[in-house]
């Protein structure tokens, strides 16, 4: 029986998961993105949303914790440097996985994980979704007809005068309309 058995081994040895883990951490920290397997991607993440969470606070300490969980010091360095002043604000769920589709070759699910604070088209589209559409109400939009007392009801502001809106008549059409005149 697996009871609390909730670490994915990968088929792997520990030392051999624990090696794939720091180098998927690795590559993470300094790309910003990654393509991996599913499982991976899910295995890295609860691996390193801790490491991050260590980088709200730089001290000698946290910049010691990591390094001996990643034993990189570029990778720590990139990690406290530049990653942790963009999450310093969130309160967790540092990483996402998108998922891609499958491996041509034995179908494996793949699935790309990435820093969320790091996708620049994902957090502007975002951004300016939310300021070109308003928020409206569920109805569908139908719309009053005009009657005659509404319209006369309204207040018209003529102070404002529509600046795109071409005149009725340009001194060009006022002359042919003479000239027009004068024929008949």
């Amino acid at each position: 029986m697996r009871h609390r058995n909730k670490v994915n081994h990968l088929g792997r040895t520990t030392a051999h998961r624990k090696a794939l883990l720091k180098n998927l951490s690795i590559a993470l920290i300094k790309h910003k993105r990654i393509n991996t397997t599913v499982p991976k991607a899910k295995e890295l993440r609860k691996f390193i949303e801790p490491i991050i969470t260590l980088t709200k606070n730089d001290n000698t300490a946290n910049r010691r914790l990591a390094f001996a969980k990643l034993q990189n010091k570029e990778a720590v360095k990139i990690l406290f440097d530049e990653i942790a002043p963009k999450v310093v604000n969130r309160p967790g769920g540092y990483t996402r996985i998108l998922k891609t589709g499958y491996r041509i070759g034995d179908a494996a699910h793949m699935c790309m994980i990435e820093l969320v604070d790091f996708n620049e088209e994902y957090t502007q589209s975002k951004a300016s979704k939310a300021a070109a559409k308003p928020k409206t109400r569920r109805g569908r939009g139908r719309t009053k007809k005009s009657t005659p007392t509404d319209t006369e009801s309204k207040d018209i502001d003529t102070d404002q005068t529509d600046i795109n809106a071409e005149p009725a008549s340009t001194p060009d059409v006022e002359n042919e309309n003479v000239e027009n005149e004068n024929k008949e």
